[in-house]
C-alpha cells in the first residue's frame, strides 16, 4: 500500500510537473480546455451566471494555461463566463503587465468617441481615436501599492495626450523593465461589488476621488476621475500573478483586460495546481465554489 500511495503521489507530481513545463516551453502552450454554457445572440438564451458557475467549474489545471492570447479568442459572452467562475484572490502589489482585450462589435472596433459620447470638456479632444490604438501607445500596466490601498498606472509615452494639451509639468516616473515609466491615474483599491456577478466580490480600482491621492497631478489625471471619464475597474485572480479584468466608464461597461506578473506567476504556479488553493481577501459569497478536479 505505501509503494502504491507513493508511485500515485509520484504520478500527480509528475502531471503538475507537465503543466508547468508546458507554459514554460517555447511560446504557443496547449490551450485550456474550459467549457461555455450554450448561447445566442438573444439575451434570453444566456444561461444565469451562478448556473454556469455551478455546472462548468474550471479546474486549476486548466486555469494555469490560460494566457492573454487565448482570451483574446473569446468573445463577450465567453470572457463573462470565465470572469464569473474566478474569485477576487488576494490584492496584488507592485507593477503589472497590462493587455486590453476590447469586446467585439459589429465594426470590428470601438472608438473611444463612442464610449465618451456625452461628457464635456477636454475629453473630447481624444474624440476619433481607437481604443486599440490608444492603450497600444500609453498603456502598459499598473502598479499596485497594497499597504496603501493605492493603485498607479503604467504609461510609457504621453505623446497623445501632450499633442492634446492634457498634461502639464513632469509627471512621476519609474524604472521598469529597463525602460523610462509615468505613473498617471492613481487610484483607491478596495473589495466591492462586481457589477457583472453579484454574487462574490471583485478587487476594485476606483478613480472617482482620484484627486484626493497624494501626487495627483489635475493634467492629466483628472481625466479619470469624476470631472472626466469617472473610471472604475474591477478585477479578479485566474491565478497567482495573473488577473481579468473589466473597465467602465461611468458604470457603463467598456473593455475587458489583463494584468499579468510573471515572477509571481511562475513562483506559484505550481502550488496552486497542485492545491487549487488561494489567498482570499474579498467576500467569497455564499456560493460554495467547488472547483473541477484537475486535468488527469
Amino acid at each position: 500500500m505505501n509503494t502504491q500511495h507513493a508511485t500515485t503521489a509520484s504520478l500527480g507530481r509528475l502531471a503538475i510537473g507537465c503543466v508547468v513545463l508546458a507554459l514554460a516551453a517555447c511560446g504557443k502552450p496547449e490551450p485550456p480546455k474550459i467549457a461555455f454554457a450554450s448561447y445566442d445572440q438573444s439575451h434570453q438564451s444566456r444561461m444565469d451566471l451562478a448556473q454556469v458557475d455551478h455546472k462548468f467549474p474550471i479546474a486549476p489545471a486548466e486555469l494555469a494555461r490560460v494566457t492573454p492570447e487565448y482570451l483574446a479568442t473569446l468573445d463577450q459572452e465567453q470572457l463573462d463566463q470565465i470572469y464569473a467562475r474566478l474569485p477576487a484572490g488576494p490584492i496584488p502589489d507592485g507593477a503589472f503587465d497590462g493587455r486590453i482585450l476590447l469586446p467585439r462589435g459589429e465594426s470590428g472596433k470601438f472608438r473611444l468617441s463612442e464610449i465618451v459620447g456625452g461628457f464635456a470638456g477636454s475629453v473630447l479632444h481624444l474624440k476619433g481615436l481607437v481604443v486599440e490604438d490608444v492603450g497600444e501607445t500609453l498603456w502598459r500596466g499598473k502598479v499596485f501599492y497594497r499597504d496603501e490601498r493605492v493603485l498607479r498606472n503604467r504609461i510609457e509615452d504621453l505623446s497623445l495626450l501632450k499633442k492634446a494639451g492634457l498634461v502639464e509639468g513632469e509627471p512621476a516616473r519609474m524604472s521598469y523593465g529597463g525602460k523610462e515609466t509615468w505613473l498617471l491615474f492613481p487610484a483607491r483599491l478596495y473589495c466591492g461589488q462586481s457589477l457583472l456577478d453579484a454574487r462574490r466580490e471583485s478587487i476594485i480600482i476606483d478613480y472617482f476621488f482620484s484627486d484626493e491621492i497624494a501626487g495627483y497631478q489635475e493634467k492629466p489625471d483628472y481625466l479619470a476621475g469624476r470631472r472626466g471619464l469617472r473610471v472604475r475597474d474591477e478585477i479578479r485572480m485566474i491565478r497567482p500573478g495573473f488577473y481579468l479584468g473589466r473597465a467602465y466608464l461611468d458604470r457603463g461597461f467598456a473593455l475587458n483586460f489583463t494584468l499579468h506578473d510573471k515572477a509571481t506567476d511562475d513562483r506559484l504556479r505550481e502550488d496552486f495546481v497542485r492545491t487549487g488553493k488561494v489567498q482570499q481577501e474579498c467576500w467569497p459569497g455564499t456560493q460554495v465554489r467547488k472547483p473541477a478536479a484537475a486535468a488527469s
